[in-house]
């Protein structure tokens, strides 16, 4: 029966093709909106995730502030100062934080032969490495031993070996720090970078070594990895801590800056899911305007073949039997229509590749730009709206020929 059925829908469909054609581009046409729409929300939240997780997307950084409320004997507007007492604190208030790392940093003359540039030099943990996710394009990154043994070894960023190197092996070169030597251990490679940031002219070197640049004594920050970590949570027991080592109120706000990039991702993350939800909803309405154009075609056939709907009601046809006809005629049109315009989207996408992004503004941002990449959910979401629409356009023209009084369907000219 179902074999008689499809038989039937495709026959009918070849009785009058250039006007089915015409309707299934139309539904071709719209399913492709929903599919490249729908991708182009998909690329834009894996974009806003590259560019996060390039900075590192678990990082927290607590750096101190001024006091604006009074506790206790301190009165408001005392200045909040980190030592290494408050690594430990964190670390047993915050047990399940994998890294806890110091920071402290100064902007220091840097020196490569007759070459000499102001840079940002950053005392740092070795841990750092994978809170900020720095990957190393030569050489390594400093380590606990560097740390532990104030050795003078340095890691630059890429644009600073092209400064100060030009070109050249820098990975066992000496620099200047200062006037203090430092032997370059090892390059990140270049990371995203918005205007003139120093993401990629930074020199980072071991914290305790900072201490022949400046006095290190107090911490310029702290940075930790939020990974698997409740962030509310997180920010209400650091509060907590350390309000209670400084002596202020953990609601005093200004006492502590706390940046959570998680939490900033995932209010990103709203913005993304809202913009694919309207995209969707647009791609829906394109779509619904094909799913028109079939209806249209189905009444018209309805109309030109209501002899034939008196016949076969004559003939014993069964309500149901004409209702199943006319809409497995509307599935048939949808489904090739579907089927032309999913490869018609597959075709699109491949073509455009990037779409330029983060990239316009930043600098190595490729990995941010926004790219149609048709996934299986797309697809599914897509074939859902697109039967919906099916039903729908294909039922109304089956149930006004289900509904057709056979006597008057043979009289009709």
């Amino acid at each position: 029966m179902h074999r008689d059925l499809l038989g039937q829908a495709f026959a009918a469909m070849r009785h009058d093709l250039r006007k089915t054609t015409l309707t299934m581009a139309g539904m071709a046409w719209g399913i492709a909106t929903v599919v490249l729409l729908l991708a182009y929300g998909n690329g834009f939240g894996t974009a806003i995730e590259n560019i996060f997780q390039s900075f590192g997307a678990t990082a927290v950084g607590i750096f101190p502030g001024r006091t604006s409320q009074q506790a206790g004997g301190n009165k408001a507007g005392v200045q909040v100062r980190f030592t290494n007492d408050d690594i430990e604190l964190l670390r047993n208030n915050v047990p399940l934080c994998r890294h806890v790392v110091r920071m402290s940093q100064k902007d220091s003359s840097v020196q490569n032969g007759n070459r000499t540039f102001t840079m940002p030099v950053m005392g740092m943990d070795a841990s750092i490495q994978d809170i900020w996710n720095l990957d190393m394009g030569e050489g390594r990154f400093i380590d606990d031993a560097d740390s532990g043994s104030h050795a003078l070894v340095a890691v630059i960023g890429s644009e600073a070996k092209d400064k100060l190197f030009s070109g050249m092996p820098a990975v066992g070169e000496e620099i200047r720090i200062n006037g203090v030597e430092f032997q370059v251990v090892g390059v990140v490679k270049p990371r995203m970078q918005e205007g003139d940031d120093d993401d990629n002219r930074t020199i980072y070197i071991p914290y305790n070594s900072m201490n022949v640049l400046k006095d290190n004594h107090y911490l310029d920050g702290i940075w930790m990895d939020s990974q698997g970590l409740d962030h509310d949570k997180l920010d209400q027991t650091v509060r907590e801590a350390l309000g209670a080592a400084h002596g202020f109120k953990p609601d005093d706000i200004r006492a502590l800056q706390i940046f959570d990039a998680q939490k900033q991702l995932s209010q990103f993350g709203i913005i993304s899911l809202a913009l694919k939800v309207l995209l969707g909803f647009i791609g829906a309405l394109t779509l619904g305007i094909g799913g028109v154009g079939l209806m249209n075609m189905m009444l018209v056939s309805v109309t030109q073949r209501t002899r034939e709907i008196g016949v076969e009601k004559a003939l014993g046809a069964r309500r149901k039997d004409i209702l199943f006809q006319f809409l497995a005629e509307a599935m048939a049109i949808t489904a090739v229509g579907g089927a032309l315009g999913i490869a018609l989207s597959y075709v699109v996408s491949l073509s455009l590749g990037r779409l330029t992004f983060y990239s316009a503004m930043a600098k190595h941002a490729e990995a941010a730009d926004i790219r149609l990449i048709v996934s299986p959910m797309i697809l599914l979401v897509a074939t859902g709206i697109l039967a919906v629409v099916g039903v729908v356009s294909g039922m109304v023209p089956a149930m006004r020929a289900a509904g057709l009084d056979p006597i008057e369907a043979l009289r009709y000219e």
